[in-house]
């Protein structure tokens, strides 16, 4: 993958959406262009969310931050009724990119229905990705009244390796095989 030209005049990048083989590609890209690549951890500082992400804005240099803020604002409310970062946060956080001449890339991937993607309709995963994606459209629509947003075409969301109907067989010999903890 080629990241799109307009991502070279910025200073900062914050890479938020799409999870898949695609993300890595465009990071690894972003390193290659020269930013310096930050992964956060995947748990939120239990105060202050956006605290690490502001000390890190606060270096020098080009930076590209595989981020998680704007995903536990749209996947928290979707997974336990409420998320951990507040709208203020996200707008702070926003608008701190946008002094360091930066930018918030919006992955995105090719839609399929769920019955491509090897889920039955009405499968919870696959309500899931829907509602989180229709919310990250929400999501960076706000954000871009602070800091500029570039949505990124990351490629067609993975396919299932496996059939989408295991038999039951299948089945039983997996649990023989599951190890827990």
């Amino acid at each position: 993958m080629t990241p799109p030209p307009t991502l070279t005049r910025y200073r900062t990048l914050i890479v938020e959406g799409h999870e898949g083989p695609g993300r890595g590609v465009l990071i690894a890209a972003l390193a290659r262009l020269g930013f310096q690549i930050r992964h956060m951890p995947p748990g939120l500082h239990h105060l202050d969310p956006a605290l690490p992400y502001r000390e890190l804005l606060a270096g020098p240099g080009r930076l590209a931050v595989d981020s998680g803020l704007i995903a536990e604002l749209v996947h928290g409310p979707l997974r336990r009724g409420r998320s951990r970062v507040t709208w203020i946060q996200a707008l702070d956080f926003a608008e701190a990119v946008a002094e360091r001449d930066g930018a918030m890339l919006h992955l995105t991937a090719t839609r399929r229905t769920p019955c491509e993607e090897g889920h039955p309709s009405g499968d919870e995963r696959a309500t899931e990705a829907a509602e989180a994606a229709t919310a990250y459209a929400r999501a960076f629509d706000t954000l871009a009244q602070h800091v500029p947003v570039v949505t990124v075409h990351v490629g067609e969301a993975r396919r299932s390796t496996r059939p989408t109907e295991p038999s039951r067989h299948q089945l039983l010999s997996d649990i023989e095989q599951l190890t827990i903890g």
